[in-house]
């Protein structure tokens, strides 16, 4: 099978497409064929080896264990395991490797991971579009922040792979929606239902005073000190940003403050996805796409999502 394979950590360069052996499927396994990939922020880390725990999710320090790059994934069920119960072959399926392995043409992934049946309404596209970007974004709201009805929610970044999906689950979740992005993407952000949109290059949200009972930084830009004084008395600040250093943060400020911070540390789950489709076949939920590359020229595509600049996701188009 093709696949897009690295060998050393660093530029997009170090990318090649080869010709590699079809994984075999495990007892507890799915192998699947692949229509689609998306390209998420763990993509260009992993390639990059920065920081040092994004090497760990490649399976190496000094050089990359698992050589194919690429977490979201949509397909159909090629072939499974003896003790398989939950899919057939034939079954349309989206999920996410914790193992990468989603640049290529088949990938093979455990019955019990974060894998589903697809969005009936969703093309292998959209639906490669949706798992890891939309699962942080529910767990953010859902988890962390405990998004309720009437709550006011500041969403950072919110034109973004993340972003997209975080507008429209606060706004299914009751929320009252602030979106800040640049000025060229105001008009996408009020398209996914932002009851307010603020354009980050003329207004800094955090010297307003407007008061939000959440903060969501789902690009990891803004700090809690930063965002406090836009905080309600008893808001949380959610944001994307992992290192050890905040988890301690977090602990000593839910010891000393009304306000809350929370780092997102947890994996997304199972259950998370098969929420996120009951949300897009409800029309609750869309996917955003900015561009599509084929296989061949996923060095440029991880290249452009690199630059932080994508409207939504970028996504691989790789089996028809």
């Amino acid at each position: 099978m093709r696949a897009v394979v690295f060998e050393r950590f660093g530029p997009p360069e170090n990318l090649s497409l080869r010709e590699v052996e079809k994984p075999l499927v495990g007892s507890n396994e799915v192998l699947v064929k692949v229509r689609a990939a998306a390209v998420s922020p763990l993509d260009w880390h992993g390639l990059r080896g920065t920081p040092l725990l994004a090497r760990l999710l490649v399976g190496g320090l000094l050089k990359p264990g698992h050589r194919i790059l690429g977490s979201d994934v949509a397909g159909t069920v090629e072939a499974i395991g003896a003790d398989v119960t939950r899919f057939a072959p034939g079954d349309d399926v989206f999920g996410m490797s914790f193992k990468h392995g989603a640049f290529a043409e088949y990938i093979v992934l455990p019955e019990s991971r974060v894998i589903a049946k697809k969005p009936s309404n969703l093309s292998f596209d959209e639906a490669a579009a949706v798992p890891s970007s939309a699962a942080m974004a529910l767990m953010g709201l859902r988890d962390q922040a405990k998004i309720g009805a009437g709550h006011k929610v500041l969403i950072n970044g919110a034109s973004g792979g993340i972003g997209t999906f975080a507008v429209q689950i606060a706004k299914a979740m009751g929320a009252a929606v602030t979106g800040v992005c640049s000025t060229r993407n105001l008009d996408l952000v009020r398209s996914l239902g932002a009851d307010r949109v603020i354009d980050y290059t003329q207004t800094d949200f955090t010297r307003e005073e407007v008061r939000y009972d959440i903060v969501f930084d789902v690009v990891a830009k803004r700090t809690f000190a930063e965002c406090r004084r836009v905080l309600a008395r008893q808001g949380r600040f959610v944001t994307t940003a992992i290192s050890v250093g905040l988890g301690l943060q977090s602990g000593w400020i839910a010891l000393s403050s009304a306000k809350k911070m929370k780092p997102m540390l947890q994996p997304p789950q199972q259950e998370d996805l098969v929420a996120l489709r009951n949300m897009i076949e409800s029309g609750s939920v869309r996917t955003v796409i900015d561009r599509r590359f084929p296989l061949a020229e996923v060095p440029k595509a991880i290249a452009y999502v690199e630059k932080g600049h994508a409207r939504g996701k970028v996504v691989i188009e790789i089996g028809k």
